[in-house]
């Protein structure tokens, strides 16, 4: 018997590869005991209550409640995710299209 979740046609779970990554992350934290399952959900559901207006996907949603529990839970600041988001933009920025995105010291910063 497989694991796998079933699709009804080929539709890849996730479009992008930022999302799979961010599933997991969620499942870890869970796994590691940092938050229950209920905590993850009633935050999922609040931001995508709070942000349904904007056009996000889900897992932009997704993302945004994962950066509240870590927030909340004290296992990073809002400043310091703020600080990797643009560090992240910036590698972007600098990354042409199609390549994959490397992260360096000087996206960083200090």
């Amino acid at each position: 018997m497989s694991d796998a979740v079933p699709q009804p046609d080929d539709t890849p779970v996730f479009r992008e590869p930022w999302e799979a990554q961010a599933f997991a992350i969620v499942v870890a934290l869970h796994q590691q005991g940092l938050f229950s399952w209920s905590e993850w959900t009633q935050t999922l559901s609040s931001q995508i209550a709070t942000a349904q207006t904007n056009g996000e996907t889900y897992y932009e949603h997704w993302l945004a409640a994962l950066e509240t529990l870590v927030a909340d839970k004290g296992l990073s600041s809002r400043e310091e995710l703020t600080h990797y988001q643009r560090a992240w933009e910036h590698a972007a920025h600098r990354t042409p299209h199609g390549m994959s995105i490397d992260l360096r010291s000087e996206d960083i910063g200090g």
